[in-house]
């Protein structure tokens, strides 16, 4: 190929790029969400900018085929076959038309407690030869799903393969993991800071200060996001936004849309484009002995 059809070729292929890094996100193929109380795994293949949000699950993309797009708050794209990005980090993300599968963790649980001893930064690209194993796996699922691994195997599977060295020994502060507990085990959200305080035997003001060191986000914070985990779960079963709201105690449906695409990015209408399954959680909150 002669000099100006490179240049012709490579100034195309720009152009491309830059229309793909300035178009909303959007579905390419319909996607399939595997819902649990605090997380997802999502698997499909989009393309264009999911805006700066934040949200305090661990956030794990591999890519199938394809490279991802990932960047902070105001800072440039980097490009990987798959990335981690920590708990209550602004960020954007652009699947780049790759087929992936992204993963909620909750940093509570023990394989959330894993992660975050072995990745030091906010945003993470994962080196491909570390994504191999799990992508082949997610193939395997997609391609031949009564061959592959259950569900909850692969899934611990995906995030096993990016931890290192031994899962951490017990790091909450046994008075949070009773909030914690009492929090996943009730149907109702409605809990109080004096609520939680008083299960674990403090006072307001120090088991604020407390749980939010040892969470990383304030008591009514991580209330209004188990709402919102749990208005997923809602959608999954009711497919409607209005019934999710009721049931995971917002005040209408425009205060979940408001407070899913602050959290996500994304509207809750994304999520019911897709084919939508509840499972049961594949991790448990960390409660090994220290």
């Amino acid at each position: 190929m002669n000099e100006p059809a490179i240049q012709v070729r490579d100034a195309a292929r720009a152009w491309e790029r830059k229309e793909t890094l300035d178009e909303p996100s959007r579905w390419i193929t319909r996607p399939r969400w595997y819902l649990w109380d605090g997380g997802f795994l999502l698997l499909g293949r989009s393309a264009g900018v999911v805006p700066p949000h934040a949200h305090h699950a661990i956030q794990i993309v591999i890519a199938i085929e394809g490279d991802l797009l990932v960047s902070g708050e105001h800072e440039e794209w980097q490009s990987g076959r798959g990335l981690i990005v920590m708990p209550d980090v602004t960020h954007r993300f652009n699947a780049n038309g790759a087929l992936g599968a992204m993963l909620f963790v909750d940093p509570e649980s023990v394989e959330g407690a894993w992660l975050r001893t072995a990745v030091a930064r906010e945003i993470t690209l994962i080196p491909e030869t570390r994504c191999v194993a799990a992508a082949a796996q997610l193939r395997a699922f997609l391609e031949r799903p009564l061959e592959a691994m259950e569900i909850g195997s692969l899934i611990r599977f995906c995030v096993d393969t990016l931890c290192a060295g031994a899962p951490p020994a017990r790091h909450l502060d046994e008075r949070v993991t009773r909030v914690l507990d009492q929090i996943r085990g009730s149907n109702d959200l409605r809990i109080s800071l004096e609520t939680a305080a008083a299960s674990a035997f403090l006072s307001p003001s120090r088991f604020q200060h407390l749980f939010k060191q040892q969470v990383g986000l304030p008591f009514r914070r991580y209330m209004l996001w188990r709402k919102l985990t749990r208005a997923m779960l809602a959608i999954g079963r009711e497919r409607t936004v209005t019934a999710a709201a009721q049931l995971s105690d917002f005040a209408d449906a425009a205060h979940l849309t408001r407070t899913f695409s602050q959290m996500f990015g994304i509207t809750p209408s994304a999520l019911m484009q897709g084919d939508l399954y509840v499972i049961s959680s594949p991790f448990e909150l960390d409660e090994q002995a220290a």
